[in-house]
């Protein structure tokens, strides 16, 4: 499968600006997440999307090819599709699958890529769908915190709905703990890997309702009828929104480097 690798990345982030470049021990946030992706055996090949010169040259300082997209893009997978348009047009290639790689996660490894692209290419590649990873909820305030996206599942793990809510609700207690004891919960992880007809579908449509209520891109898609299967994961991943998260990366970041040593 001819696999593409898109990593989209604003410098205007309204609660942390600049964050792509942020330093995580001697290296920018963007590089972390592009060396991440490039550890992937299946993507053909890794590029950054990108509105910003500063990002675009710390890019080229490390050999990341880059696409310029325009800054007024709504959304990160409007600046995927709008950059797969813009680099399939200058090399001529097609891509099977588009992996949307979120810039903001600098724990990625390769081999979650990788999963996703295999469990990609077990279903009809023809077809609008969508593989994504979730990790399962272990701490009530993960649960509680509408900044962790939440998702209910089928028993194959296609996705029924993605909330910022805790899904499903669990009627016989409103204690948190209870929940995670009386049920799985799983938390999204915003990395995707779309065939080429989900991803061109994406731009066929307008913003959904249930999208503009939850603030969720991914729900355009499955209001559509898009198929989304996930893949768990036990990997670690910190998400940064805020410069606390990158302390939390950093923190992460020394432990590995203590544990290589020994």
């Amino acid at each position: 499968m001819n696999a593409l690798g898109i990593i989209p990345a604003r410098y205007a982030a309204t609660r942390f600006p600049a964050k792509p470049l942020a330093d995580l021990l001697g290296k920018s946030m963007i590089q972390r997440v592009w060396e991440g992706a490039k550890e992937s055996k299946q993507l053909s090949y890794v590029l950054v999307a990108t509105d910003d010169e500063r990002i675009a040259s710390a890019c080229a300082s490390f050999g990341a090819d880059v696409v310029m997209t325009a800054s007024e893009l709504p959304s990160g997978t409007d600046r995927i599709l709008s950059a797969y348009r813009i680099f399939t047009e200058r090399t001529r290639q097609t891509f099977e699958a588009v992996v949307n790689i979120q810039g903001d996660e600098p724990l990625l490894r390769g081999s979650v890529v990788d999963d996703l692209l295999t469990a990609l290419a077990q279903h009809d590649l023809m077809q609008n769908i969508v593989t994504t990873p979730i990790k399962r909820i272990v701490a009530p305030d993960e649960l509680e915190t509408p900044h962790i996206v939440k998702v209910a599942l089928t028993p194959e793990h296609r996705a029924l709905y993605f909330s910022r809510s805790p899904i499903p609700h669990y009627r016989k207690s409103t204690l948190y703990a209870d929940w995670l004891e009386a049920s799985t919960y799983w938390k999204h992880i915003g990395i995707y890997a779309y065939t080429r007809s989900a991803l061109l579908r994406f731009g066929e449509l307008p913003p959904s309702r249930l999208e503009e209520l939850e603030q969720l891109e991914q729900l355009r898609l499955v209001e559509d009828g898009t198929t989304f299967y996930c893949v768990p994961t036990d990997e670690e991943f910190v998400a940064v929104d805020i410069e606390s998260d990158a302390e939390k990366v950093r923190q992460i970041l020394r432990e590995r480097e203590i544990l290589s040593r020994r």
